[in-house]
């Protein structure tokens, strides 16, 4: 994204660097106005019955699928990733809308309970009102169904920021949901300067606030909402640690790394970005992870000869360049890739970093792009310690043999917000989504999702007044 004057955004095509198209920012009364006019929106659609929001979100499901080559091609154009890729996020969110529509009324139904002094008691869980996400580009359909299918269920408004560089696919995201059945001004696609963003959080009408990127803007967000007094969800960044344990397949950990470092172009919070081997397998792990990465081709996303697309935009590519300079001055080692590449756009090939240690950006840093960083452990119980020894806590894996002994390790030990057994995936409809630690707070996904920003309101009729 190149922001080219106060008054416009541009976005710019990754692989090729070249403009896609100029949109105009929204003057402050047309920002007010959308605020105003979700509120409407949300006045009207509380009432409806959930099976009746349910019946519309199912449609959403429906309606992405007949527009999934449109979207697909265009979240390509705008980020970058691969359109085999993009099509599986189209896939995504569409599995995510059904299952809301399917399981998200019995998440909201009433709970009746026998009040301990006597009487009737219920607990019924009540929209609050417009809801503010500020998310990023990474996964442009995926980010803005996630948070705000949820919220729609839960019978709230959804005022969404998106990232500029996929400000188009968040505008034909707005147009599916609303072909779809979702009323008009219930799902609006604000285009802000991060001053007008402010002065949503504060604004009376909006109750609560989403916000998925870094750590450092995640913080500022939060404070600003807390100083609203407006309840928060956060997903943030993380440098996920996948462990290689001593009884592990290595051949296949090797390539489920290798799926789990790449996929998205390697740009994932969740994704696998140290690889924790313990001594006894490093050298065989190592040597099989580099030869699956050097085989990797990086270009044209649109082809179907590729494997890894462009970094998403210039800033972050340059970013990540910084990042593997740094580590290898401070003693990590390269053992594939580590150059830009030679042609037009913001290309960088598959890498693997060797001797990564404490103090280097690939051991403490998120590295967004397709650059993983070998560390070696001593044995099981060191190679958990590391993985741990993080200021993020998001996803992670464990690869072992012994299925039950990676469950109680994940269960008892890994400090983290999910964690994939043998394999690597992107996050389940059916599951909670969301991290621990520096990487955030709040769930989302496998009913979380619509009771974040809902008021469990309790209802009780006492058989006798305090004092009788």
């Amino acid at each position: 994204m190149i922001t080219t004057n106060e008054k416009e955004i541009m976005t710019i095509n990754p692989a090729t660097g070249e403009e896609i198209k100029r949109y105009p920012l929204m003057s402050d009364g047309e920002v007010n106005r959308a605020v105003e006019d979700c509120h409407s929106a949300f006045l009207e659609w509380k009432h409806q019955p959930v099976e009746h929001r349910a019946a519309i979100i199912a449609d959403v499901a429906d309606n992405l699928q007949q527009h999934k080559e449109e979207l697909a091609k265009l979240m390509t154009r705008e980020m970058g990733k691969l359109l085999t890729h993009s099509r599986e996020e189209v896939d995504l969110v569409s599995a995510i809308c059904n299952w809301t529509a399917e399981n998200g009324p019995d998440a909201l139904k009433d709970e009746q309970r026998e009040l301990m002094n006597g009487g009737r008691g219920t607990i019924t869980y009540s929209p609050i009102g417009v809801i503010y996400s500020i998310q990023p580009w990474n996964w442009p359909a995926y980010q803005a169904i996630r948070f705000g299918v949820a919220n729609l269920m839960t019978g709230n408004g959804v005022l969404l920021k998106h990232a500029e560089s996929v400000t188009g696919s968040a505008l034909l995201i707005k147009d599916i949901l609303e072909e779809a059945g979702v009323p008009e001004d219930l799902f609006t696609v604000l285009r802000i300067s991060h001053d007008q963003s402010d002065d949503i959080i504060a604004h009376d009408k909006v109750r609560g606030v989403t916000f998925t990127g870094s750590t450092q803007s995640g913080s500022t967000v939060a404070g600003k909402a807390a100083s609203n007094i407006k309840k928060t969800v956060l997903e943030l960044g993380s440098n996920d640690a996948h462990l290689i344990l001593s009884d592990a397949d290595v051949a296949h950990a090797a390539r489920a790394c290798v799926t789990g470092r790449i996929y998205n172009n390697g740009e994932s919070c969740i994704a696998a970005k140290r690889f924790i081997v313990v001594d006894e397998v490093y050298e065989e792990f190592r040597d099989k992870y580099v030869e699956e990465m050097e085989g990797l081709r990086t270009g044209d996303p649109t082809s179907d000869e590729v494997d890894i697309g462009p970094i998403s935009r210039e800033d972050l590519w340059e970013k990540l360049i910084d990042q593997v300079q740094e580590s290898v001055e401070k003693g990590a080692t390269v053992l594939c890739g580590g150059q830009k590449l030679g042609q037009p756009g913001f290309y960088y090939p598959a890498t693997v970093l060797d001797n990564v240690q404490p103090g280097q950006p690939a051991y403490e840093e998120e590295l967004f792009g397709p650059v993983s960083a070998l560390i070696r452990a001593e044995d099981d119980e060191d190679a958990m310690r590391i993985a741990n020894d993080s200021r993020f806590g998001l996803g992670g894996g464990i690869f072992s043999e012994d299925e039950d002994k990676a469950f109680d390790l994940a269960r008892n030990h890994f400090d983290t917000g999910m964690v994939f057994i043998n394999n690597y995936n992107v996050p389940q409809p059916d599951m909670p989504f969301g991290g621990v630690k520096d990487s955030g707070y709040g769930r989302e996904h496998g009913g979380f999702g619509v009771k974040e920003f809902a008021n469990a309101k309790a209802i009780m009729k006492f058989d006798e007044s305090i004092g009788h």
